[in-house]
């Protein structure tokens, strides 16, 4: 091990050591001669301290040299800056955070006047689109783009885009392009089946990460595996319910449901699984484009059944009859709807619910995963303040009930167990989400160990520096290897435990066995692709980086020909009731939201809650939110722009009626005319003239 010091130009006060390993001085080898690579060590190996020091030697080597750490997650961008950069680095070089919470009003500015520079890819992406002069920054404006988490770039991902203008430029100048470093701990088999797909696959990442090679230790691998212990693996398999009454119920009733629809195609079998939520989806896509009412208050009440049912497989049945019963009291008193089809599903649950009310007295018939779950926690879990472990489950409300029973389980107690559940900040309407500030504050306690058990959905597999566990458990999860590798490393201390915990013979101990099948694949296809002949690699490289621009180019042409309608000439109407709501040219971009702009679009909705908990940016905060006068479906929130209130609604709530078709689109960037950008000015002008009137 080598260590090396830095310290403050004026100062020794603050000096800090910055030590590594022999594994790391090997893989960065390439990086410090300038090369582009990719450094795949597991987690915990110290990859973010590898790319800390090649930043470092890169500002002191390169004339003005300018460097960008780049995540995926706003919480990393804290992390990684009072982790390792700031320790490091901060003595003699200025560094700028920003994420999507705190973006910078003059970011251009800022970033001219820092060395470094770490943020979200979104916000380097939102500042290279951006066409004010003040926050407009160029890709060339750095020197060195250090990319976390980098198998992330593929498809439409943030990272590929950036990189597909780094392509461009790299094709067409060749000059003056940053640096590339690449982090990860598993660039995974892009769901790969044979050995020659899986080396295709890690050549693509190579391709759009530009990348010379892949690096891992060689002649060092017994200090990484000093350094990156792996925890005992053992499978947790149960039996299933030798009887299930209260999932026959709950089936019972969706089978209903669907002969109210005069539908006999779905089976029982197909209840609670994800390939049923796909098609009730589908179903409610096409009862939108169909503005046919019923169908689609029927598609919204089965998957909240399948929900249930999903929830119902993990936790209790008291807790999966809650979620419903919560349901339909919101349906019953806060729509308070008297359509046929409301007042049918409200009563058919109702009707029933005592007996599903009796079903979840009887202990017999709870799913055996928990208390396997118990035991494993009482077999691992110790009293020391030391002591921490993370169980990953599916959802966001799996998170939440497995968190209330664990405060509930009287035998629990004595373990001392201090949880909370983390989930991500992404708003949802199916489910709670928690704010950025909410999730911070989490990862703070579970570091600290004021808790010391995390229930997590995939938000806390990859990159947060957590302290090392004792215990992680893949609860009833059917994941990719990529997923199984991430949650694995979060089991790090001596003689920790790696459970999965799911039914005997069920689809997700089957994918686990699966995983671990493709993570052998993706090392020996990364190997593979390790030992190419250099010249063959870089024909590769190059073949697979013309063919990704010439793909692009022709899917943006698509795009474009699509939006051949005038604004004015695409109607929006309510997905639920079908009332005509909007035009397109009622729309205009405010910065990253979409709002309707025109002041007759508030007798269409009604603002039913407080201000939300979200992120605020630099000229509005967060309003209430907004659904349909006339259905009570959700529709979005209101922002406040520099005073004055707009509304943003989501696409997916409306169906787009054009001369031509209607069709319900799912993301703006899909929408048929382009909108333009809000002019706040003419805008109050508007509101003016209307009080005076």
């Amino acid at each position: 091990m080598t260590s090396l010091e830095i310290c403050s130009r004026g100062s020794v006060e603050h000096a800090r050591v910055m030590e590594l390993r022999d594994y790391q001085w090997e893989v960065i080898g390439p990086a410090l001669e300038g090369r582009n690579i990719i450094i795949w060590l597991p987690t915990g190996a110290g990859k973010t301290r590898a790319a800390v020091y090649v930043a470092k030697r890169h500002l002191e080597m390169t004339r003005n040299a300018k460097v960008a750490m780049l995540v995926n997650k706003v919480h990393l961008v804290h992390q990684h800056y009072s982790k390792e950069f700031q320790p490091f680095l901060q003595n003699k070089y200025k560094i700028l955070t920003t994420a999507g919470d705190t973006e910078k009003p003059h970011f251009a500015h800022l970033v001219k006047q820092n060395d470094v520079v770490i943020c979200t890819a979104q916000i380097l992406q939102n500042a290279i689109n951006c066409d004010s002069e003040e926050k407009h920054v160029e890709l060339t404006d750095f020197t060195l783009l250090i990319i976390d988490e980098c198998h992330h770039t593929h498809k439409d991902g943030v990272y590929n885009k950036l990189m597909h203008i780094y392509l461009e430029k790299k094709i067409k100048e060749n000059q003056n392009l940053p640096q590339i470093l690449g982090l990860t701990a598993s660039p995974g088999t892009g769901r790969a089946s044979t050995f020659e797909s899986a080396v295709e696959h890690i050549l693509q990442i190579c391709a759009n990460l530009d990348t010379w090679k892949i690096m891992s230790p060689q002649t060092h691998i017994d200090d990484l595996e000093a350094k990156a212990k792996q925890p005992k693996k053992q499978y947790d398999l149960v039996p299933e319910r030798t009887e299930d009454p209260f999932g026959n119920k709950l089936k019972e009733l969706m089978k209903a449901i669907h002969e109210y629809l005069g539908e006999t195609g779905f089976i029982n079998p197909e209840f609670g699984t994800q390939m049923y939520e796909q098609k009730v989806v589908e179903m409610e896509k096409e009862a939108a484009v169909e503005s046919n009412r019923m169908k689609r208050t029927c598609a919204l009440h089965l998957r909240k059944y399948n929900d249930a049912l999903f929830i119902h497989d993990t936790v209790r049945m008291k807790d999966a009859y809650d979620f419903l019963d919560v349901f339909y009291i919101e349906e019953k008193f806060i729509k308070n709807s008297d359509d046929p089809t409301d007042i049918f599903l409200c009563q058919l649950f109702h009707v029933n619910s005592d007996i599903l009310i009796d079903i979840c007295g009887k202990k017999r018939y709870e799913d055996p995963k928990l208390q396997r779950l118990e035991d494993i926690l009482k077999d691992n879990f110790q009293s020391s303040s030391n002591f921490r472990g993370i169980i990953f489950t599916r959802t966001r409300q799996c998170t939440h009930y497995l968190h209330k029973w664990i405060i509930d389980n009287a035998s629990l107690k004595d373990l001392n167990l201090k949880t909370a559940p983390l989930t991500g900040a992404g708003y949802s309407n199916q489910s709670k989400h928690m704010t950025q500030n909410q999730q911070q504050e989490v990862i703070e306690k579970f570091r600290q160990g004021a808790l010391n058990l995390l229930i997590s959905t995939s938000v806390a597999e990859e990159g947060l520096d957590i302290p090392e566990c004792n215990v992680v458990v893949r609860y009833s999860l059917m994941t990719n290897e990529i997923a199984m590798v991430q949650a694995r490393g979060r089991a790090r201390s001596e003689d920790s435990c790696y459970s999965f915990l799911a039914k005997s013979g069920g689809r997700e101990s089957k994918r686990e066995l699966t995983n671990e099948a493709l993570e052998d694949l993706m090392k020996r296809a990364i190997t593979h692709v390790q030992n190419m002949p250099e010249r063959e690699y870089e024909a590769k490289i190059k073949d697979l980086q013309m063919e990704s621009l010439i793909q692009r180019a022709v899917k943006q042409k698509q795009q474009e020909e699509k939006r051949k309608f005038q604004p004015a000439d695409v109607r929006f109407d309510c997905r639920h009731c079908s009332a005509a709501a909007a035009y397109g040219s009622d729309f205009c971009v405010v910065e990253v939201h979409h709002v309707n702009i025109n002041l007759n679009f508030k007798v269409y909705y009604e603002v039913y809650t407080e201000p939300l908990e979200m992120k605020k940016m630099e000229d509005w905060v967060p309003g209430g939110s907004i659904r349909c006068r006339f259905c009570k479906l959700h529709w979005g929130y209101l922002i406040i722009y520099k005073g004055v209130p707009l509304p943003v609604v989501s696409i997916k709530k409306f169906v787009l009626q054009t001369p031509e078709s209607r069709k319900p689109y799912n993301k703006w960037k899909d929408v048929p005319f382009s909108l333009n950008q809000f002019n706040y000015n003419e805008y109050c002008e508007q509101l003016s003239d209307m009080e005076d009137d």
